[in-house]
């Protein structure tokens, strides 16, 4: 559903990412893990054409959308949660959704994205600024829901969440990917969380990966040391 090869990025004449590949599955949901400053982020934007790449191809079902605009991605599928949620805070719940649907939609929400998150219904008058930290993540994967994609994209869900409500998150994920048939790419440092949610998991290390692992066979002392400062 999902593949990278050999991607090459970086910022000026720094290059971040080394020649990364991966491929994922339909519906299979894999965690990028990593310190700051590793390249998680830098490879999420590189995926989503918000930072250029320097070399390599990304194709999702079958399809180069390597130098395509980042609208362009979207509407081939692929769906962004960037690193701090980022909605608007002065819009309401509904208009930030709405700034996902596509024109056709006609600004009216799908039923199944409110049943999904019963809280932003209730809410749906209120700014983005007024929720909880755990409401705007569910806003921020509502409103990358409506853009009904193929592949989601999460970088650093449980930045800023409460313990209590990172449980929660992952199972709404798995309840989102078997709902929708979604491949998720999720990055994070939080074990605890990916443990909940991955089917696999990647290390990352300096712009490479450095390990791969599947769920039964995933070792949580080595990861845990490539995420300790």
């Amino acid at each position: 559903m999902f593949t990278i090869s050999n991607l090459v990025s970086g910022y000026g004449q720094s290059q971040i990412l080394h020649e990364l590949s991966l491929d994922v599955a339909k519906k299979e949901i894999v965690a990028v893990m990593g310190r700051n400053g590793m390249g998680k982020t830098t490879l999420f934007k590189s995926l989503m054409g918000v930072l250029p790449q320097w070399g390599g191809q990304i194709s999702i079902d079958g399809q180069d959308v390597s130098r395509l605009e980042t609208h362009q991605r979207v509407e081939r599928g692929i769906a962004y949660v960037p690193q701090g949620r980022m909605i608007f805070s002065h819009m309401t719940v509904l208009e930030n959704i709405q700034t996902g649907l596509p024109a056709s939609a006609k600004g009216k929400v799908p039923d199944d994205l409110y049943a999904l998150f019963p809280v932003l219904h209730e809410m749906r008058s209120r700014k983005g600024g007024n929720l909880s930290g755990g409401q705007q993540q569910q806003l921020a994967i509502a409103r990358a829901l409506a853009t009904n994609p193929k592949v989601l994209l999460l970088d650093e869900p449980t930045e800023g969440i409460q313990p209590s409500i990172i449980k929660d998150i992952a199972h709404k994920l798995k309840e989102i990917r078997n709902l929708r048939d979604l491949t998720i790419v999720v990055s994070e440092q939080v074990l605890s969380f990916t443990l909940e949610v991955a089917d696999r998991f990647l290390v990352i290390e300096k712009g490479k990966f450095v390990i791969e692992e599947t769920r039964d066979k995933v070792d949580e002392a080595t990861i845990s040391r490539y995420l300790s400062v």
